[in-house]
């Protein structure tokens, strides 16, 4: 259980370094983790990747030979200048001979505009009662216009929507597109916050049309 608690940011180098000597099985003798089994064994994870929105974990990222993804979808930092402190301070590893960047976008795409914007009324009225502390429940728009907003709820909208791209497939290809540009990234990963599992998948289907991406999935299926 303490191997598994969490805690501040001032920790966070010694719990990822906790972390790599779990996967790496090299905890010295003393150490009380040494004892604590790792199960299913004598599996590797994958590439490692660290995901944050500074430059110190950009720094942290480029010194282990990891890969770094930016949170843009709820970090208003701006990406270039993390990405450029990666690259800096990267070391090459078995994973990553060389740097590797993902910016991370939240991006809600319909056919039109309009009903982009109608469909963004859950993720903005969702992320507001989970930032202010109220029960986190992801419901239709419909739904969510019923909620009566308080004033701090509100404030939370409007500082936090000015990250997220909600529009037709070619203003969102655009905005990814310039915003991918902007910050010098290798590749994008897009997450969208819709109530619908079929309208989720119809948005990302229409960014992949939009950007010229064939899913991977329909590449196998082509081989």
């Amino acid at each position: 259980m303490r191997a598994l608690r969490s805690g501040g940011g001032e920790d966070f180098s010694a719990y990822l370094a906790e972390l790599m000597a779990f996967d790496e099985d090299n905890f010295p003798p003393d150490h009380p983790f040494s004892r604590v089994p790792v199960s299913p064994g004598g599996v590797s994870l994958p590439p490692k990747w660290l995901l944050g929105s500074s430059g110190a974990s950009a720094q942290a990222a480029g010194q282990l030979g990891f890969g770094y993804a930016f949170a843009a979808h709820f970090s208003h930092t701006p990406a270039a200048p993390a990405f450029a402190a990666y690259r800096e301070a990267f070391q090459p590893s078995e994973d990553f001979p060389e740097p590797r960047t993902i910016l991370c976008l939240s991006v809600i795409c319909a056919p039109t505009g309009e009903e982009a914007r109608h469909l963004g009324i859950s993720q903005a009225v969702n992320w507001a009662r989970f930032v202010t502390g109220e029960q986190r429940q992801l419901t239709s728009p419909e739904e969510a216009l019923k909620h009566k907003l308080t004033p701090q709820q509100q404030a939370v909208i409007d500082q936090q929507s000015t990250l997220w791209l909600v529009g037709n497939p070619e203003q969102m290809a655009e905005a990814i597109t310039e915003k991918a540009k902007a910050a010098g990234a290798d590749e994008v990963m897009v997450t969208t916050t819709i109530h619908s599992y079929d309208l989720r998948r119809r948005s990302y289907a229409l960014l992949a049309e939009a950007l010229g991406v064939t899913p991977r999935l329909a590449q196998q299926h082509a081989a």
